[in-house]
């Protein structure tokens, strides 16, 4: 019998009807609803929020029929329903109606569903009147998807960023003091806004982002793999397709400060229905103004960045702080935590190599997007000691540079492509690396070899390499047994070109 995946499925009854492969998550979601009233959750894109919003309603409205088998079934009291007002900003034409006729007609499709009808006209009178008249008929569930679309798409416009927070705040604002009314409410999105002001009548939301209680709510831990998809991972291994391990490295990772790491669901799902190891999360889309904004701080080395835990739960849209924009966008997750602070690191082999590429890519401001191409050779020659054709290859990136962008008086940005380069070809490489007499430019360690390197804009090689010998970078590897190989790259602005290189065995 061939397995149905729910790729990119976000209806509960669909999937339970039609018989796709469903993680039971019941057992949390019930002590999600029956702990509290008034949450908020935010998670990267494909991580199962909207089918968690989705199954949410179904449960609230007493569709028993599609919870048989689960684990909530005999916990539920199926007697009593609750009506639900549902928005999902993604999807409620935003971009094409302006963010205030937006929202009016999803009222209208809301007040329709639930036989009310509306007679004020301001969107957020809308909104009371419908809790107001929906809560005659019992205590109303509001579930609010992606709340921060209309503000996470328009990071790049600030005129229409700040007009839509304003509409956002006083739309958000009904929702406050209305116990009587309300049941349960859960708000999703990618980020939490700071500075932003939505929030600030809406203060009694319990933040699930981070801790243990939830970390599981959405994603695929690794007993649920093994759990749910034992059929698949036995073929796996009988047909040669990979290991247990091969999937984790790809595809698991990510945390949110509880115990168990996580799968993103699409990308497992993608796997198990192509059952090949690929890259599923650059299908998704890296957001372009989240790379420009990483080479504007002229960030390249991004594993390891400590923030703290307020830093790490919020978002300022006017001047995001690298470590939260690329936490809560999924590109890095939550690897220590020590007291109030965090170290973040890339969740997988899948989402560095599609932040590397893309990262690349921009730096280069290249029209050649396929920075993956350029790497295939540069691993090989690392690995054998290959200097000449490791030379070829940084040489062929710097040289698909267009002319008319070509940043030569900023030495810095060789430096960076370069990192970036031996980062996305799968080698141990560091930047910047303190000894006794100074800092090596880059450092990269295979199994058989340890590379330093000194690069230079329109000077020479030699002195390049003179330099590593001066300041004696090599000094802290003397007592390893690999073979050590001082670089010296000179990069030439007027041929954007490598101009020549030394290499020397000492």
């Amino acid at each position: 019998m061939v397995r149905k995946y729910p790729i990119g499925l976000q209806s509960f009854r669909k999937i339970r009807e039609g018989g796709y492969v469903y993680i039971d998550k019941t057992e949390l979601i019930h002590k999600l609803v029956t702990g509290g009233s008034y949450y908020f959750l935010s998670r990267p894109r494909r991580f199962g929020k909207s089918l968690l919003v989705d199954t949410l309603e179904e449960l609230f409205k007493g569709s028993r029929e599609l919870f048989e088998g689960l684990w909530i079934e005999d916990q539920w009291d199926w007697s009593k329903t609750n009506p639900v007002i549902h928005f999902n900003f993604a999807d409620i034409g935003v971009h094409t109606l302006g963010l205030e006729k937006a929202i009016l007609g999803a009222l209208a499709k809301n007040a329709n569903r639930l036989n009310v009808t509306l007679s004020d006209t301001s969107y957020d009178q809308q909104f009371k009147e419908l809790i107001e008249k929906t809560s005659v008929y019992g205590q109303v569930v509001v579930l609010i998807d992606e709340y921060d679309k209309p503000l996470i798409d328009y990071l790049g416009a600030s005129d229409t960023l700040t007009e839509h927070r304003s509409i956002l705040k006083n739309f958000y604002s009904v929702l406050k003091g209305r116990d009587e009314q309300i049941r349960f409410l859960l708000l999703t999105g990618v980020s939490r806004f700071s500075r932003v002001s939505i929030f600030s009548d809406l203060n009694n939301l319990e933040d699930i982002t981070i801790g243990q209680n939830f970390n599981n709510l959405a994603g695929i831990t690794q007993r649920e793999l093994e759990h749910f998809f034992g059929p698949e991972l036995e073929s796996f291994a009988a047909e040669g397709v990979g290991s247990v391990a091969d999937v984790k490295a790809w595809y698991n990772g990510y945390s949110w400060g509880g115990k168990d790491t996580l799968y993103n669901p699409f990308s497992l799902l993608n796997l198990m229905k192509s059952r090949e190891f690929r890259n599923f999360w650059y299908t998704t889309g890296t957001p372009t103004f989240l790379l420009h904004q990483l080479k504007r701080l002229k960030l390249g080395d991004l594993d390891g960045i400590r923030v703290s835990e307020n830093a790490l739960a919020d978002f300022n849209a006017n001047d995001p702080e690298p470590g939260p924009l690329l936490f809560q966008t999924g590109y890095l997750t939550i690897k220590q935590r020590n007291g109030q602070l965090y170290e973040l690191g890339y969740p997988n082999r899948e989402v560095k190599e599609s932040l590397l590429d893309g990262l690349l890519t921009v730096y280069r401001e290249s029209v050649h997007s396929d920075s993956l191409a350029l790497v295939a050779d540069l691993q090989t020659a690392l690995t054998q000691g290959n200097v000449a054709n490791v030379i070829a290859a940084l040489d062929s990136l710097i040289g698909q540079v267009p002319y008319d962008h070509w940043n030569a008086d900023k030495e810095s940005i060789f430096t960076v492509i370069t990192v970036l380069t031996f980062r996305l070809a799968g080698v141990d490489v560091q930047t910047e690396v303190h000894s006794a007499r100074g800092r090596c430019d880059v450092l990269v360690k295979t199994p058989d070899f340890i590379y330093v390197m000194e690069l230079k804009l329109d000077a020479s090689a030699r002195e390049a390499l003179d330099q590593i010998y001066a300041k004696n970078y090599l000094q802290p590897y003397q007592g390893d047994s690999r073979t050590k190989l001082a670089i010296g790259i000179s990069f030439s602005s007027e041929n954007r070109a490598v101009a020549e290189y030394l290499v020397e065995n000492p």
